[in-house]
């Protein structure tokens, strides 16, 4: 899991950039991520800015309540006394927020990211560039193991086929209509 701090969260738009995350460290030993390709700078939507902007607020008085209580991590998340969240402090506030929302709760943090991929590539993003976002270096594993079917019924085929052979319906039609065809 990546732990940003907020040295790498940019929540200005700066010299045309804009607001973004540097994911370029990891939890992993010696802070690196997964793969090269995993180090990404990636835009963030207005909603999460509007989030985080309030969540540093909420974390600047925390850390000033707490004085030299509060571990100084930099950390975007952490625990109330600035510590670094563990996997279980995650679970269990992601469980609460689940249940709270009214959602299954055997949802987890990690799928996540298999909900973000699933949702870009139902609005049409192309599997390429959601490989690139969630740092996979092919998008084969983004569609095999990350990508779910949010939709029951596919109808993209049907609805071009329609499309396909009204088109040839109305020429037909109208072609009658001209040489007397029609029924009155």
């Amino acid at each position: 899991m990546n732990m940003p701090t907020w040295d790498h969260v940019f929540l200005e738009t700066t010299d045309g950039i804009p607001p973004h995350v540097a994911v370029w460290r990891s939890v992993r030993k010696r802070g690196e991520t997964k793969t090269r390709k995993s180090r990404r700078t990636i835009a963030l939507p207005k909603q999460v800015v509007d989030v985080l902007e309030e969540h540093m607020r909420w974390q600047k008085q925390e850390r000033a309540s707490k004085g030299k209580e509060w571990s100084p991590t930099g950390r975007v998340f952490t625990t109330r006394s600035g510590e670094p969240l563990d996997a279980a402090n995650v679970r269990r506030d992601f469980k609460a927020i689940v249940k709270k929302a009214g959602l299954k709760p055997e949802w987890t943090p990690r799928e996540l990211r298999h909900s973000f991929v699933s949702l870009l590539s139902d609005h049409g993003i192309p599997l390429e560039r959601i490989a690139l976002l969630v740092g996979h270096s092919s998008q084969a594993t983004t569609e095999a193991v990350y990508r779910k079917q949010l939709r029951p019924v596919i109808t993209q085929g049907a609805e071009a086929m329609d499309d396909i052979f009204a088109e040839d319906q109305k020429g037909e039609d109208t072609e009658g209509e001209e040489e007397g065809d029609a029924v009155a």
